[in-house]
């Protein structure tokens, strides 16, 4: 493998910034020195002006493959995060088919391996009947459980109580749950169908899916991670209501922790009237004042990580109206400069990178420390780029923020101590790792 020198960087790591020097040997970082000018390597790279961060590990990602590679694939949207300055994916199981087995997660990590530039892991869904499946899992090799507490398909939702509690009080591994109370959205959602029909103003989203149905189901899943000492990740919180449901402070010693996601805190309602299907995802992006708050919640420590929920469908299939117009966003090109609009850098190394590292226990990976895995991220923080659909990466290609000109652009991405993005151009020829976790 080749060796790399990157030289006058802006170190953040671990909450701090500092100048610095990084050698890279064998896929992994190893030296860090005030000046390591003398250290012959194969590629030089002056980081002068630019910020070094770990890479970003995204937790929560949709890559629709298999069965759905019409709108993305692993390679397509893995070429698109490492343009973003994110190196390791953690993707979640609705596929087709459905990830609920041991063996079809270890068919699509073997789809991973040869379509993957960043590293990757795959969560197994549970279901109503798949308990012995969660309880086969291999804690070192598969990062965690995917939990629908309400508002999925198939065979993906987990509506039994004796079910939530069986997987609550047995599973030692992450859950990562997705919570909106189904009942509540289809009581909202028969009302609106009643005064428009199919028709339904895009700005009725954020009511049909409303801050009740988050907080109901939300309030359920602590009540049971609490009562069975469960570690349990809350995906995508949208909801100031929510957020006092969750301790504030920092990791490490939670068991409860939250995730927010890019769009939730760049839109709010104000936007459906213009971006309509664009912006319409689950949960719904709700108000202003819930904005501030999640944003508020990255800061205090409320909230634990950023995930991206990135989810591609078609442009034409957002062209639909409401009740026909799928739900999800492509985001995670964009993710790490829309965070730096309003957080500092240290913060974004944190909620990116060291906290999920830390939750899911990701071995050798989220932080910039001698012997780890070197994933790193180069931003030119003075460096503004537009978003347009001649420079997004998506297979579906278009962007929620296509118009939208952020102050930071990512200069270089590596993956294991190769070069899988720089000058603008993805390395087609990286191939990143299956992650492993210290349990």
């Amino acid at each position: 493998m080749q060796t790399i020198l990157i030289t006058n960087a802006n170190l953040v790591d671990e909450g701090s910034s500092r100048p610095a020097d990084l050698f890279i040997k064998n896929g992994r970082i190893e030296n860090i020195a005030p000046a390591l000018t003398n250290q012959p390597a194969d590629t030089v790279i002056d980081a002068a002006g630019k910020a070094l961060l770990p890479g970003m590990i995204d937790c929560h990602v949709h890559c629709r493959d298999p069965g759905l590679e019409k709108k993305a694939d692993l390679h397509s949207e893995t070429r698109a995060a490492v343009a973003g300055g994110v190196t390791s994916v953690m993707e979640m199981p609705n596929t087709k088919p459905a990830a609920v087995t041991n063996a079809i997660l270890e068919d699509k990590f073997a789809i991973a391996a040869s379509k993957c530039v960043t590293n990757y892991s795959f969560h197994l869904g549970a279901s109503n009947h798949n308990l012995d499946e969660l309880l086969a899992m291999d804690p070192k090799t598969v990062c965690g459980v995917k939990l629908f507490m309400g508002a999925s398909t198939g065979n993906l939702l987990v509506d039994r109580q004796q079910t939530l509690e069986n997987i609550f009080s047995q599973i030692d591994l992450p859950i990562s749950v997705h919570c909106e109370e189904t009942g509540v959205i289809q009581a909202n959602e028969k009302q609106m169908r009643a005064r428009f029909g199919e028709n339904i103003p895009f700005r009725f989203h954020p009511v049909i899916r409303s801050e009740e149905a988050c907080y109901q189901s939300t309030q359920h899943a602590v009540d049971l991670a609490t009562r069975h000492n469960a570690r349990m990740h809350v995906l995508h919180l949208t909801t100031a209501k929510e957020l006092a449901l969750f301790e504030i402070r920092s990791l490490p010693g939670k068991k409860i922790t939250a995730e927010a996601c890019p769009h939730h805190l760049w839109f709010s309602d104000e936007d459906y009237d213009e971006m309509g299907a664009l912006i319409k995802c689950n949960p719904a992006i709700k108000t202003a004042a819930d904005r501030t708050a999640l944003r508020q919640a990255l800061i205090d420590g409320t909230i634990d990580t950023v995930g991206t929920d990135h989810a591609p469908h078609l442009w034409e299939e957002k062209q639909n109206p409401y009740g026909s117009a799928p739900s999800g966003l492509p985001v995670i090109q964009s993710a790490i400069v829309s965070l730096l609009e309003f957080l500092p850098l240290e913060t974004v190394a944190e909620k990116t990178a060291h906290n999920p590292a830390r939750i899911f226990q990701t071995l050798e990976r989220g932080f910039i420390r001698e012997g780890y895995w070197a994933d790193l991220t180069l931003i030119d923080t003075e460096k503004p780029h537009t978003v347009s659909k001649e420079n997004v990466l998506y297979k579906c290609g278009w962007s929620p923020f296509e118009g939208v000109t952020f102050k930071s652009s990512i200069a270089a991405t590596i993956v294991n101590g190769q070069l899988a993005y720089a000058d603008g151009q993805v390395n087609d020829t990286v191939r990143g790792q299956r992650l492993l976790f210290d349990r």
